[in-house]
């Protein structure tokens, strides 16, 4: 096992349930340790423009300060920081997805001193000053990576964009072969869709060919203007309840607390306005690109599997009412100041 997945393993394995109001001791304990030119790259105000860059893609110029720079106490004081907002089981996918740039650079024959590929070229960005007191966040963000965390004093009230990608999604070869970092939002997809009566399905499916990248992108605002496939008052009781597995799925990347304030947003935003989307082909198979997406009021999901011969896959959570913190609280923010 890598040196560093055998790293974070350990420290998840100490890490208990952590309550929203350690988010600002863990983001305090974390910068308390960086020295005084990581701070520089580190700290941001948190009303810069910089903090609605959002990037899953491999990138030179990223602003903050990578785990290249992290000693192993700072390393493990992210680490809990990473905790406070992301399931224990959405870190290890984290420290997963990392892990598959090793990978690649296997794969595309990369020279032991090329660092396009790097797991350890994910960096971390804190916006404001966090306390008790304060509006903040933080952004942790690298290939395939991107989390955007906002807080109003010591409670964490945004979490989008929220991405997790994987290439390859199966690893075909070596040591590793067969690993699927994503294999539970593959499969309860294609549980859903494979559930669905042959008149849900001609709702649900709106295209044969799949989108070449999931249709937010990178975007400042996420918006898909007319909602297509199938509303959730279509689906039978059966596979209504499915289809809210499938969103508790990706709700649940978070910590409880905050996945429990999500649910409820798009609870009360009305479930009858949830509309299930499907693309491309109908069956999990290497080389036939396929996607899905969850779409309401409040909420955006996407899943994508198109590129590298459709074994890369990439997916993402918008909340539409708080995306980057959402505009209310930078009201809140520029008003205190």
């Amino acid at each position: 096992m890598n040196r560093y997945f055998l790293f974070i393993v350990l420290c998840l394995s100490f890490v208990s349930p952590l309550k929203s109001q350690d988010l600002v001791g863990k983001a305090n304990a974390f910068i308390k340790l960086l020295d005084t030119a990581q701070r520089t790259r580190a700290l941001y105000p948190f009303d810069t423009s910089e903090r609605y860059r959002f990037k899953y893609i491999p990138l030179e110029d990223r602003k903050g300060i990578s785990l290249n720079e992290l000693n192993a106490a700072q390393e493990k004081a992210l680490m809990d920081l990473l905790s406070t907002c992301l399931s224990k089981e959405t870190v290890k996918k984290v420290a997963a997805i990392m892990q598959l740039d090793n990978i690649l650079k296997e794969l595309e024959h990369r020279k032991p001193e090329d660092h396009y590929r790097d797991p350890r070229k994910y960096f971390v960005t804190i916006f404001g000053i966090p306390s008790a007191n304060t509006i903040w966040g933080w952004r942790f963000e690298g290939h395939h990576v991107a989390f955007h965390f906002s807080a109003d004093k010591k409670q964490l009230v945004a979490g989008t964009p929220g991405f997790l990608g994987t290439n390859p999604a199966i690893v075909q070869s070596g040591n590793e072969k067969g690993k699927e970092v994503l294999k539970e939002e593959t499969d309860k997809g294609f549980a859903l869709l494979h559930a669905l009566s042959p008149e849900e399905l001609k709702k649900a499916i709106t295209d044969t060919a799949a989108p070449a990248e999931i249709i937010t992108g990178d975007s400042r605002q996420a918006m898909i203007n007319h909602p297509a496939g199938i509303r959730y008052a279509e689906l039978s009781p059966d596979h209504q309840q499915q289809l809210l597995q499938l969103i508790n799925l990706y709700i649940n990347r978070y910590t409880k607390l905050f996945a429990d304030a999500l649910l409820k947003e798009i609870q009360v935003a009305g479930l009858d306005k949830l509309w299930f989307t499907w693309a491309g082909y109908t069956e999990p198979v290497l080389g036939k690109p396929y996607y899905y997406r969850i779409q309401g009021p409040t909420i955006i999901i996407e899943y994508d599997n198109t590129q590298n011969n459709a074994n890369h896959i990439h997916t993402v959570v918008r909340d539409l009412k708080s995306d980057f913190g959402g505009d209310l609280l930078l009201g809140h923010y520029k008003e205190s100041h």
